[in-house]
């Protein structure tokens, strides 16, 4: 049989799946499922700028540790007011400064990144790429927001352009390029390398965000145990993080079937972190468990929370599956997607504007978006289960085959419900 791409990279993940999936997850976690932040000290510190701010209103300074209080609020509660806040903030320290004082402009550019605004945040940092100040930190949020657009040449060329720094930015850096194009165990191999220094270095907040990310690398490839040990290992840093018990509940329900404890998880999240996608995974869980009532009040719940204009387009990719799958109305999801592609033309926004002409019956539209724009361009897995479908139809039955037995491969990453799926192909 002829060896492609797909067909290697589904060998080489199977292989790493069969080593891990005999792993069983212990009560470890359990101990940080009494830990919720303690906001006391960020609101005070709220207060305390804003007393100086009404004092005197013309001291940018003050707006941008405002703003950074709001930013840590928001990384704490998920609460989309705190991130608009600490934006309009960053915007009038911007303002007060005429535009010339780089920090402030890699400062708003960071907060519209979290936002999904990249071209707005594109536009800030060639600002302040044109002031020089701070230009390798300006270079290495340029890379990030060029490989969210698309712009992967220009994206390579920012990496290049700090290869010499050699440290933990530059290396979490080409593990994000090296994953992008769909090389995992380089971008793993060069997240351990980041990880060393960051631990070397003892700094808490890169060690946290090391872990986690290490975490999310070694459950791609199938390496559950350290995926969850390494989810473990940031919440002993910060035994709050919502982010690190979300990757332990996908591990209790993808892995192990323990719906029940992943639910547990969840919920506890939802007490203190109000991020939409937790919705999602409990509509996703109970979708699985058979529990129709249930699901249908975490997708209210989700379409309640991110009815809020304040969200802009942050939940696109979520709204267009859900108007595909659960609503029933593709024409509205392809109204979105043509949003998406239009804020950030990658493979993955043109592979969801194709999935939605082809449930609209268009799949003529549908295959000319696949073959230009999105097949041999990414290696996500609901991508490669889109572009299958979409082949399907066409009868294109050894590339579908090819894909298949990655998605196969790829069952913990994408879950049971989606796996059920793939195996229909």
């Amino acid at each position: 049989m002829k060896i492609t791409i797909y067909s290697l990279l589904a060998m080489l993940l199977a292989m790493s799946i069969s080593c891990e999936n005999t792993f069983k997850t212990g009560n470890e976690y359990a101990e940080y499922l009494n830990q919720t932040p303690d906001l006391k000290s960020q609101l005070e510190d709220a207060l305390f700028w804003t007393n100086k701010i009404n004092e005197t209103p013309n001291q940018h300074p003050y707006y941008v540790k405002r703003a950074n209080v709001y930013s840590s609020l928001f990384d704490l509660t998920a609460k989309i007011e705190y991130l608009k806040l600490a934006e309009a903030d960053l915007n009038q320290a911007v303002e007060l400064t005429q535009n010339r004082e780089p920090g402030y402009l890699r400062s708003l550019a960071s907060n519209y990144i979290s936002q999904h605004r990249f071209k707005e945040a594109l536009t800030l940092l060639e600002d302040a790429e044109n002031i020089g100040d701070g230009l390798l930190a300006t270079q290495k949020m340029l890379f990030d927001v060029h490989l969210e657009l698309g712009n992967y040449s220009l994206a390579e060329k920012q990496l290049d352009a700090i290869r010499n720094d050699g440290g933990f930015d530059y290396f979490i850096r080409v593990a994000k390029w090296e994953d992008h194009k769909g090389n995992l165990d380089n971008a793993i191999f060069n997240m351990e390398k980041a990880t060393k220094i960051a631990e070397s270095s003892n700094l808490s907040s890169l060690k946290y965000w090391s872990y986690t990310n290490l975490a999310d690398f070694y459950g791609h490839a199938g390496e559950i145990e350290k995926s969850y040990n390494h989810y473990l290992k940031a919440l002993e840093l910060k035994p709050e993080d919502a982010y690190a018990k979300k990757g332990i509940a996908w591990i209790l329900y993808s892995h192990e079937n323990k719906v029940s404890d992943a639910n547990d998880i969840i919920d506890h999240c939802l007490s203190y972190y109000k991020s939409p996608d937790l919705y999602l995974l409990k509509a996703e869980i109970s979708e699985y468990s058979g529990n129709a009532v249930e699901k249908e009040t975490a997708l209210n719940q989700y379409k309640l929370l991110t009815k809020d204009d304040n969200y802009g387009d942050m939940y696109n990719a979520y709204d267009i599956a859900i108007f595909i799958d659960e609503v029933k109305q593709p024409e509205v999801a392809l109204e979105i997607a043509k949003i998406e592609v239009a804020n950030r033309p990658t493979p993955m926004a043109y592979d969801l504007l194709a999935w939605s002409y082809y449930n609209l019956g268009e799949t003529e539209k549908a295959i000319a978006i696949i073959d230009d724009k999105v097949y041999g361009k990414t290696f996500e897995p609901l991508a490669l289960l889109h572009m299958a479908k979409i082949y399907k139809n066409v009868n294109r039955a050894e590339i579908v085959q090819e894909m298949k037995k990655e998605l196969l491969a790829s069952s913990y990453e994408l879950g049971p419900v989606t796996t059920s799926k793939i195996k229909t192909l």
